[in-house]
């Protein structure tokens, strides 16, 4: 099978490496008497039956996507899958093949795919109007505000609707810098915060930067637990953002910007305590603090509704997307009446932004959240995903960190733990098994060697043992 030939050449690849660093040859088997089953785990029962599909295959597909769309997009799997139908935590492919969605289309699908509840508020939205803009009143971009904003904590009042992450960073930005006053906006390294032109300035991953103009932006050392050269200590990671106001700025800032949780970065978690401290120097510099929600959001992390709480702090605009739709194209961003008064200089207008399907659409996506109790049910099933996660880790030396929260993990493979030499030949092996077992799952970091775990929040027990039986099938294999 091709999966055991790539898993013969990711050993030689390896054996190679250990050689040439002179290291001791690294095994991926498990390092106690305990073992993965011989036979390949089995994907929990699920009572659906898929619609019986009839449309082009894979391969039509592909070619089309070849010949009419950009060359820049990518597809995951050396034989990309031709996803038909979604079904809450599951997906099924041209042939009725069913998979554990692990990846939640890239952190999207909150509710589940097609929730009923969901799905109803946009076909009976569609049946009444679709579009109209903000020229006129609509109630559901009003009741959909005042949702979101009884989610705030603090003066977190005002809402503006936009289409995606991206647009809700790049417009956070700007009020960052109108309501300063400066310019000059901090990220952290490793961040992702969307790939428009604007915003690749915020974002520090070279896999996702074109060499255009990046502004006036400076990245910090990433406060990473697990990689960072201070580990956890977060007055350490602070002290640098105060020497890059000091000494790479005129004094002052417009803004500083962070995920809680990096998401495309491979799932790190900022040291505790981090933002607090530098919150309050970034304030002192004149600037305003962004949280970027958009995959923390909601939830996902089971100890809070937003990301930002763990760290104790209230930011002064909150950014949001993703999960806020549950696949729909929809974000916001939430900030205070005093903050949001800069935008009233000109006319600030949003073509797509509220229409009344995707406001009819995100507000379901907050009742049905708060029905299900689905932060809760996050923190349960987190707590015992991880905690499977770790054994595994226990007996498998590839295994190098575990982390994150609820529903949102990141698993990192290295071939040294001590060196955290990233295990890339072996993560590509084990991402293509784990498909053939059928689990979907996302992949992440720079040197793209960490599994991301984060399926729809609807995601359950029996899927969680289901994934991390498959985890520990492939990596026995190895």
């Amino acid at each position: 099978m091709a999966w055991r030939s790539g898993i013969l050449r990711a050993r030689d690849q390896h054996r190679r490496l250990v050689r040439r660093n002179g290291f001791a040859f690294f095994s991926t088997a498990p390092s106690s008497a305990s073992s993965a089953a011989d036979s390949p785990p089995q994907i929990p029962r699920f009572d659906y039956v898929p619609k019986p599909y009839k449309g082009p295959s894979g391969d039509e597909v592909l070619e089309k996507r070849k010949k009419f769309l950009g060359p820049s997009l990518f597809y995951y799997y050396q034989k990309p899958l031709n996803i038909v139908e979604g079904k809450m935590q599951y997906l099924f492919d041209e042939n009725g093949k069913r998979y554990l969605d692990a990846f939640a289309g890239i952190v999207t699908v909150s509710c589940g795919h097609c929730h009923p509840e969901v799905l109803n508020a946009i076909v009976e939205q569609s049946k009444l109007l679709q579009h109209a803009t903000t020229i006129y009143l609509h109630h559901a971009i009003a009741d959909f505000a005042e949702a979101l904003a009884s989610k705030m904590p603090g003066n977190l009042k005002v809402v503006y609707v936009v289409n995606s992450g991206s647009e809700a960073n790049e417009l956070a930005m700007l009020m960052a810098r109108l309501y300063s006053g400066n310019l000059e906006m901090i990220s952290l390294r490793n961040a992702y915060h969307g790939g428009s032109s604007g915003t690749i300035g915020l974002t520090a991953l070279n896999t996702w930067k074109y060499s255009i103009p990046q502004g006036e932006i400076h990245h910090v050392v990433n406060p990473d637990p697990y990689h960072g050269i201070f580990g956890s200590d977060a007055s350490l990671y602070a002290k640098d953002v105060q020497d890059h106001i000091d000494y790479g700025t005129s004094g002052k800032v417009a803004g500083f910007i962070a995920e809680t949780i990096q998401g495309v970065g491979g799932a790190v978690e900022l040291a505790p305590g981090y933002l607090k401290l530098v919150y309050d120097m970034v304030r002192k510099a004149g600037g305003l603090c962004i949280a970027d929600e958009v995959q923390t959001g909601f939830g996902r992390t089971g100890s809070h509704y937003w990301g930002f709480e763990k760290q104790g702090v209230i930011p002064d605009i909150v950014t949001m997307a993703k999960g806020i739709g549950n696949g729909l194209p929809l974000g916001a961003v939430v900030t205070t009446p005093e903050i949001a008064s800069v935008m009233a200089q000109k006319i600030q207008f949003n073509t797509f932004g509220g229409n009344p399907v995707c406001s009819a659409g995100g507000h379901a996506v907050l009742r049905v959240l708060d029905k299900e109790k689905r932060q809760e049910h996050c923190a349960d099933i987190g707590s015992h995903l991880t905690a499977r996660f770790r054994d595994l880790q226990e007996r498998y030396d590839i295994i190098g960190d575990v982390r994150g929260r609820g529903l949102m993990l990141g698993i990192e493979l290295v071939t040294d733990r001590k060196e955290k030499t990233p295990a890339k030949a072996e993560t590509a092996v084990l991402f293509e098994k784990l498909r053939e077992l059928g689990v979907l799952v996302g992949k992440g970091g720079l040197h793209g060697n960490v599994f991301r775990i984060k399926p729809p929040m609807c995601f359950n027990k029996d899927d969680a043992d289901f994934l991390v039986d498959a985890f520990d099938y492939a990596l026995s294999k190895l």
